[in-house]
Formats: C-alpha cells, structure tokens, sequence
C-alpha cells in the first residue's frame, strides 16, 4: 500500500490570486519579489495535519493563505498548551528562521488550509538585501512578542468571557492577520480549541459578547464590532464584577 504523499511532496507554485493574498510581496523591489515568488510554494494541509513539530529543523517560513491553524506545546507532563490560532494572512515561524534553530512548538492545521512557505535560505537572502521585508519582520517581531505576552495573560484567567474576548481579539490583529478583515471564519469548535474551553461554554461566551454589542455571530464565522472593548481592561473589570 502507497503512502500518501507528504506536505512537502504536494506542494505547487502559487496562482496570482494566491500571490495577491501575501501580505509582504507588495513592499519588495521587482528584482526581490522575482526571486520570492520564485521560491514560494503552497500546499493543502488537511484537518489534524500537522506543519510543525517540536525539535524539527526550521525548512521555511510559513504563512496561511485559507484556512486555520493551532500554534501550541506540550510539556514534559504532556499537557498541551495552545498559544494562539494563525487565521488568513498570517505568517509565522520568523523567530525561529532567524536563528535556524529547531521549531518550540507545534503548527497544526484545524481545518482544510492552503499554506504557503518560502524556504529559511531565500528568507535571510531577502533579510540580507531587502529594506521593506526587515521592516515587515521587524513589525512581525514586536506584534508578536505582545501577542506571546498577552496568551500567558489569558491563561491565567478563570473568566471564561474573558477568555474568549481576549483570544478573539488576538486573531483581529490586523498586523499579524491582515486576511482576517473584519469577519473571522471560524466555527465553535474551532474556537474551543483555541481557548482550552468546551463548545458549550464558548457558545455562552459569545452570546454574552453579542448581548452587549461587541460582536456579531454570522453564518460560518463572527463579525468584530467594538475590537477596542474586547482588548479593554475596562471590558475586563466590567465582566468580572
């Protein structure tokens, strides 16, 4: 019996669509750009797929062109700690590229996701020539060290609602998720796998954020109305009362 192709095997050239959704091409030189898209290559990665594990070596630099992702860790007690979701236009793993270290965490796909990656060496070349992509790594960096602070700051919380509003404001981060826009594609499920909680009790927290106009539950996915009050501390105090 032959063995499904891997991740690696199906991969493709992107489309022009495909292209048009990544967010760092457009500030690259014509010459810089050729050579990325040159480089980068897609794959369908199906549900439970994983594109990373733990102690790998680092081949490419990620990022979701369609689809969902899980970035966690499991500790020496196998408990599995999930830091957040990668939703559309996200792209990940620049830390880790930089110093070609081992990846210290898993990437796994939670539904269908196409994902395209530019391979580590072309990454540096561009590190190495390329004032617009530093300046986009840079940014990337920075978000994501307070995105990396605030999930220790929500997994701390007992407040399910807050829970949820922190996690679903973290995956609005329009510098880290640019493909998002304002409507996040996302089932229950998904979601409760993302916050560590049961689908019945995030059920309860969206409703509860719907009642007081913070977001809106839409066929297939939520709509962000107030993504200031879902980030406040005010929002926080507010509900734990």
């Amino acid at each position: 019996m032959t063995a499904d192709p891997s991740l690696h095997q199906r991969r493709r050239p992107l489309t022009e669509a495909e292209l048009a959704a990544i967010p760092w091409l457009q500030l690259l030189l014509p010459d810089e750009r050729q050579r990325a898209i040159d480089d980068l290559r897609i794959a369908e990665a199906a549900p439970g797929e994983y594109l990373c594990r733990m102690g790998r070596p680092v081949t490419y630099w990620f990022g979701v062109v369609d689809g969902l992702l899980k970035m966690s860790s499991d500790n020496a007690e196998g408990q599995t700690m999930t830091f957040t979701g990668v939703p559309p236009g996200g792209w990940f793993g620049e830390g880790t590229a930089l110093k070609r270290e081992p990846y210290r965490y898993n990437i796994q796909a939670l539904r269908k996701s196409h994902v395209a990656g530019l391979h580590v060496d072309t990454f540096h070349w561009l590190l190495d020539h390329s004032i617009g992509f530093n300046r986009f790594v840079m940014n990337q960096l920075n978000e994501r060290l307070g995105q990396f602070i605030a999930a220790r700051e929500i997994d701390r919380m007992t407040n399910p609602d807050i829970r949820v509003a922190r996690s679903l404001a973290s995956l609005f981060n329009p510098v880290l998720y640019p493909g998002v826009g304002e409507v996040l594609r996302i089932t229950q499920q998904e979601l409760a796998y993302l916050v560590g909680l049961s689908r019945q009790r995030v059920n309860e927290a969206l409703n509860a954020l719907e009642a007081q106009n913070f977001i809106r539950v839409e066929y297939g996915g939520l709509r962000v109305l107030d993504l200031q009050a879902l980030r406040s501390r005010v929002f926080t105090r507010q509900i734990a009362s």
